[in-house]
């Protein structure tokens, strides 16, 4: 089964509660995966982020959102415990509890906000964010702006000059933490031909290994052949390792290929690189910048 969303999470939630008894939040995580039979795949699936597993996220957003339309209370630090009005909304056994349903509660449209804009917008079925929370949404957003930008990022790379592609390598590995200075990439690489760059970097600033390098702006799927001959290459260089890019892709022959001799190479293919880029800030800059904070919590203890 999916991971339900926070919304279809409320009423459990608000039932688990019911007991009049202090609860505390993983308690209840465990005891809700319980109820629905969640797979210990489905609890160890993620928010895109990676920071914490999205059926715990879901049941937090659940907690804050039911708290804030004042059917629960906070009553301590992940603990939390079924308020009067919380009771009263039980008793009229509620077929479901929602967004839409909060609504009546003046203290949750205090904290969504009064624009009637805003509740049109998170009440409509098509909105990811009746079912994600704002985590996910973040991150889903975030994946989609680096996606778009990767995209371009490459488009911009297979019209630069060889010259240019050369410099964006070099800056590049350097950037990684190879091949040492800017200085030292280049003198070692600094051979340019067929729209790439070929030469021997610096694994470490000291010099105590050496990768081969080989960079084309290939427009075709790349195969085994133009692999097996890199390798090769490096044969000749006696060299052990090496790493093969390309502005397009690699064959899955390719791939298994690498996976089955004794020379280290990796390849890195146009995604792969557009994304490197992005990660050692090569070719972008900033924007704009979010922080999401929490309460830190040790700072309000008192004892």
């Amino acid at each position: 089964m999916a991971i339900p969303d926070y919304q279809s999470l409320m009423l459990p939630l608000m039932r688990l509660a019911a007991d009049e008894d202090e609860h505390r939040l993983s308690e209840a995580v465990e005891t809700l995966a319980a109820q629905l039979g969640l797979t210990l795949e489905e609890r160890n699936e993620r928010l895109p982020s990676g920071v914490q597993p999205k059926f715990d996220n879901r049941v937090g957003w659940a907690r804050t959102y039911l708290t804030k339309a004042g059917l629960l209370e906070s009553t301590g630090r992940g603990k939390f415990r079924i308020t009067m009005r919380g009771k009263q909304v039980l008793r009229g056994e509620p077929a479901v509890i929602d967004v839409q349903f909060l609504k009546q509660f003046p203290e949750f449209l205090g904290f969504i906000g009064k624009s009637q804009d805003l509740g049109e917008h998170r009440g409509s079925e098509s909105d990811p964010e009746v079912t994600s929370t704002p985590e996910e949404v973040l991150a889903s957003s975030y994946l989609e702006l680096r996606r778009s930008l990767a995209h371009d990022l490459l488009q911009r790379v297979k019209q630069c000059s060889p010259k240019f592609f050369e410099r964006l390598v070099v800056e590049l590995v350097v950037a990684m933490g190879y091949g040492g200075s800017i200085e030292d990439a280049g003198r070692a690489i600094g051979r340019s031909g067929d729209g790439g760059v070929d030469g021997i970097i610096k694994e470490d600033r000291l010099g105590l290994d050496v990768v081969y390098l080989q960079a084309k702006r290939w427009e075709g799927t790349v195969g085994r052949p133009v692999v097996q001959a890199f390798a090769g290459s490096l044969e000749g260089h006696r060299a052990r390792k090496g790493i093969l890019i390309t502005t397009s892709q690699f064959s899955s022959d390719a791939q298994e290929y690498v996976t089955r001799i004794e020379k280290k190479i990796v390849l890195i293919d146009g995604e792969h690189l557009a994304n490197l880029m992005i990660d050692f800030n090569v070719g972008v800059t900033e924007a704009a910048r979010y922080v999401v904070k929490r309460i830190d919590n040790d700072y309000f203890d008192e004892a």
